[in-house]
Order: structure tokens, then C-alpha cells, then sequence
């Protein structure tokens, strides 16, 4: 036997008539184990929810979204995407947005929304629009294809509140103003377009809210010939903030980066997994205090 194991079992064990003195041994050394193994086990498991979580919000967004100041409108996108790919090598994909809040119409039912017109070929390598619409990653509901013009692709909860399917013609009723003789100028809008597609984003927000239209059927919408903004992806998303710096101090651009679209949810998250490491902590330690208390009494015993 080797002289260190030797002795490790030499300390761990007892006399016979102080076996009292092992069983505590080997009560202390278990509560550490398990101390241990909760600690890993839950912080394994928080991380993973948090990573999964993080993938599903920056899939179904972007690494970060670039837009004018003062609530303009970019009139000129394909000139900010090349500024953007010259300034930053990061960037792997990047297209431009309009966000149009809407009132959505199918039959007697009607709710309200969120059209997001993208270009559906950039698109694809922004955000996950394009397996939305599949039934990969454990997706049910996804299926049809990316929009063309005025057609639309609904989140299916949204497609559920209104009884749309692909094919259905769904009434969209947005704020633009039209100037309409004898009666003035009118804020209403309505636009009838084709379900192209019904999307699984695995987020009840974004599968309850989100459509998406093609550029120009957004402009029909808008009756605006710019954009929102453009919204990108780059290799690594935690290069955010740091792309997001060279952007606004070279161009004359605002930016805005995943962690800050939803920093409180995000630093809500962070918050929960520091407490739970802080209460796994005092497991470890409760476990700690036995081990302590059982060298005091084999040092006391010895004695």
C-alpha cells in the first residue's frame, strides 16, 4: 500500500470502541459530496437555460440594430450597409428593417400586432426566420415559406388568435394617413395580403406579436420609401459592445445591441444565477463545519 493512502486511511478510520468518531467521518465527506454535486448540477443547469434563452432572443432579433437618431427614417440603407461591412469585419450578415405596429383582421376575428419588413434573403443570415418556418429544433408549428410581396408570415399563436392558416387573406390596418376627398385627411390604412408562412419562434412574445412582410409591401404600409433601421449579425455576439463603439464614434449612427434590446430580462437572469451560487455555497459550508468538528474530536480522542 502506498504511504499516502496509508495514512489517508489511517486518519479516516477509528478504533473500535470509537466508531462513533468514522460514522461522522463518513456523514461529513457525504454532505460534501453532495454540497458539491448540487452546486455543479444547478449552475450547469441555470447556464444552460440562460445560453438557450440567449439564442432563441438574438435568433429571432439580432447581434444589434443600427438606426437614425431623432426617430428619422434611413433613407439610403444599401450606403449604411456598405459603410457598416467596411468598418466592421465582424459583421456576417446584415439587412435592413421596418417595425410597423398593425391591426390585424381575418374573418370576425381581430387583434393587434407587430409587422417587422425585412428583406427575406438577407434575412436568412441574420436572424432565424427562415428555420422558423420549419419544423427543425423541436418546432411544431412552423411551416409555408418567406414572404413575397403582400404576402405575410404570422407567428402562430397570432395565426391562432386570428383562425389563419397559409393561404388565409388577412385584412392589415395601420396607422398611415390618406388624403381622401370630401372628407379630409384620415389616419387608417388597410392593406389585404396572402399567409405565406406561419412561424415557430419557441418565445410566446415573438410567436404571439411578430409578422413579416417583405419591404415593399412595408412600404405599402408605411407609404414611406425608407427604412427603420438595419439590424446585423456578427461572428460572435459578445463582440456586441465593442462594434457597437467604433460604429457611433465613426458613423453618424445610434446602435443598440442584444443585451440592451432586453437588459432587464437579462440581468434579471444573472441576478438569480448569483443568489443560487450563494445558497449552494452554504451547503458546502454547512458540510465544511462537520468535517471541522470531526478533526476536533479525533484530535481530542488522540489526545
Amino acid at each position: 500500500m502506498r504511504f499516502e493512502l496509508f495514512v489517508a486511511l489511517r486518519y479516516l478510520s477509528a478504533k473500535r470502541k470509537t466508531r462513533f468518531v468514522g460514522l461522522i467521518t463518513v456523514i461529513s465527506v457525504a454532505g460534501v459530496s453532495v454540497g458539491v454535486i448540487a452546486l455543479i448540477v444547478v449552475m450547469s443547469v441555470m447556464t444552460g437555460f440562460d445560453n438557450a434563452l440567449r439564442a432563441i432572443i438574438i435568433g429571432n432579433r439580432s447581434h444589434m440594430t443600427v438606426f437614425e437618431g431623432g426617430g428619422f427614417q434611413m433613407e439610403d440603407p444599401e450606403a449604411v450597409i456598405a459603410e457598416i461591412k467596411a468598418l466592421c469585419p465582424e459583421v456576417i450578415g446584415i439587412g435592413p428593417y421596418i417595425a410597423i405596429p398593425a391591426l390585424f383582421a381575418h374573418g370576425d376575428s381581430t387583434t393587434g400586432g407587430l409587422i417587422m419588413g425585412i428583406d427575406p434573403e438577407r434575412e436568412q443570415q441574420v436572424t432565424d426566420i427562415a428555420v422558423n418556418i420549419t419544423t427543425e429544433g423541436g418546432r411544431t408549428e412552423g411551416r409555408g415559406a418567406l414572404p413575397r410581396e403582400k404576402e405575410i408570415v404570422l407567428g402562430y399563436r397570432l395565426a391562432g388568435n386570428l383562425h389563419a392558416t397559409v393561404g388565409s387573406d388577412v385584412q392589415l390596418v395601420t396607422s398611415q394617413s390618406k388624403v381622401r376627398p370630401g372628407l379630409g385627411k384620415l389616419r387608417g390604412s388597410g392593406l389585404w395580403v396572402q399567409v405565406s408562412g406561419i412561424s415557430e419562434a419557441q418565445k410566446y412574445d415573438f410567436d404571439l406579436i411578430y409578422a413579416y412582410t417583405d419591404i415593399p409591401t412595408a412600404h405599402m404600409l408605411t407609404g414611406r420609401t425608407g427604412v427603420d433601421g438595419v439590424h446585423l449579425k456578427l461572428t460572435d455576439p459578445n463582440l456586441a459592445d465593442e462594434v457597437a463603439y467604433r460604429i457611433e464614434e465613426q458613423l453618424p449612427y445610434f446602435t443598440q445591441t442584444w443585451y440592451e434590446s432586453d437588459e432587464a430580462f437579462f440581468g434579471a437572469l444573472e441576478q438569480e444565477k448569483a443568489v443560487l451560487f450563494i445558497i449552494l455555497v452554504f451547503i458546502i459550508l454547512v458540510a465544511a463545519f462537520n468535517i471541522t468538528s470531526t478533526l476536533i474530536m479525533m484530535v481530542m480522542e488522540k489526545r
